[in-house]
């Protein structure tokens, strides 16, 4: 009979006492002293085994998730006897005896490792009503293989990044997630990444200048007024500050150094959109065409999705912080590199497994410039609703804001995020690593059912 049945058949008896109506009074008070401290004393045992029950929970998780680096590659007696041994080495609780666990493996319908562990909690109390023993037993699954990684770096190379160690941090804590991704994926395709350098633009690579998904609007030179200024790279804001923009001509694309910029119409996004969302290029709607730019801070190139671990190392080595500050761009084009279309081609999808798509957006400062403003809240506007449409569409998003300037915390950048757990907020270069490592724990961890 188990512990709450033997509480239960103490309730009875206590009312039996305590309404008794013979007897001496002294007496009856002594024996039902008997069963009251027997109650008490059942409730400190059933704490003790509820507490060995907690510990055994939690070491039963933690072994399940060791086991299942190895699982798949070691003998099912191999399994068996390090799960022993990983178990006992972080269960053993005072009173605790007759520890057993078991370890299946099985790889249908992707990898999954099922512990079964059992314990006895030794009574103080309880012995009274002849309970020796409280029985406890868990269990602990963890599945994998069935769920595939997409990953988008989008990483924040402004000229600001220059300052207090934070791009050299950056790369460091950058090249540290990239192990954790490669860790992750027990073979090639399980876990794929894109990096999205940006500053005002993103860098999708000089080659494709003849490809359709291109438009050439904005792709020329702002002369005269306060169009020699180097933020008057786009029609808007050559105009703006008062210039004369001037379109190259046709032969001039060639030397396009790749950097691209937000769509949309020319003379402001409204109505359109397309610099929040990922609707397909399409030739004849030059708003869904990326604008090609001339930008003389244009940042390292793109890399879509891929599992290229070297040279996705050394893309963020080259990297260098130059220009203003565009979060959005590299937020959309992040976006579009994990479904495909434009600049990038997404692996296709197979209907046998779970995709999570996810974005990690790191940046150092406000927002500053996009190709039609450089006002801050307008940009953030459009912001926002890139991130609102992200998260719509199932996106994980989470969002590193660096402050070495006392700049204080970004609502934009805390709303982003997908939740108050996925925004982080460091003052020094030497968070970096840390965070992006907590990042890349909380990605690549293989979660527990119970």
């Amino acid at each position: 009979m188990g512990f709450k049945s033997a509480l239960l058949r103490l309730v009875p008896r206590l009312r039996q006492f305590f309404t008794g109506q013979s007897g001496n009074v002294a007496i009856t008070f002594a024996l039902a002293a008997i069963p009251l401290l027997g109650a008490v004393g059942a409730a400190i045992d059933y704490s003790r085994a509820n507490d060995a029950k907690v510990k055994l929970q939690q070491a039963l998780d933690a072994t399940a998730l060791m086991l299942s680096k190895e699982a798949a590659s070691v003998p099912s007696s191999q399994l068996q006897t390090d799960a022993s041994s990983y178990f006992l080495a972080q269960f053993d609780p005072p009173g605790v005896q007759n520890i057993a666990i078991n370890a299946t493996y099985s790889s249908t319908g992707g990898s999954s490792i099922v512990l079964d562990a059992s314990a006895a909690v030794q009574t103080t109390f309880m012995k009274i009503f002849g309970y020796n023993l409280i029985n406890l037993r868990s269990t602990s699954t963890v599945r994998w293989g069935s769920t595939r990684l997409r990953v988008a770096m989008v990483l924040d190379n402004t000229g600001s990044m220059q300052q207090a160690g934070k791009m050299s941090a950056l790369k460091t804590a950058a090249k540290s997630f990239l192990s954790q991704m490669q860790a992750a994926a027990t073979s090639n395709g399980n876990v794929y990444v894109s990096i999205i350098p940006f500053s005002t633009s993103v860098n999708v690579g000089s080659v494709n200048y003849t490809q359709s998904w291109l438009t050439w609007t904005d792709y020329g030179t702002c002369n005269g007024g306060g169009g020699h200024s180097s933020n008057s790279y786009t029609q808007a804001l050559c105009k703006a500050a008062g210039g004369n923009w001037v379109a190259y001509s046709s032969s001039k694309q060639s030397n396009w150094t790749g950097c691209i910029t937000d769509r949309g119409a020319t003379n402001g996004p409204t109505g359109s959109n397309y610099d929040t969302n990922v609707s397909m290029p399409a030739i004849g709607n030059s708003a869904t065409l990326y604008p090609a730019v001339q930008y003389s801070s244009c940042p390292q190139e793109a890399m879509g999705l891929s599992y290229n671990w070297s040279a996705m190392n050394t893309l963020i080595d080259n990297m260098s912080p130059n220009g203003m500050t565009n979060q959005n761009i590299g937020l959309q084009t992040g976006w579009m590199s994990l479904v495909g279309g434009g600049p990038f081609t997404a692996p296709a999808t197979d209907p046998a497994y779970t995709y999570k798509y996810i974005v990690v957006l790191f940046t150092d400062g406000l927002n500053t410039e996009d190709r039609w403003y450089t006002s801050q809240s307008s940009i953030d506007s459009r912001q926002t609703m890139t991130c609102s449409n992200m998260k719509a569409a199932g996106l994980t998003i989470y969002t590193v804001q660096i402050s070495t300037d006392g700049t204080a915390s970004s609502p934009l950048l805390q709303n982003c995020a997908s939740d108050t757990n996925k925004y982080f907020y460091l003052t020094s270069s030497s968070q970096l690593v840390t965070t992006f490592n907590q990042i890349g724990t909380d990605i690549t961890r293989l979660y527990v059912a119970k």
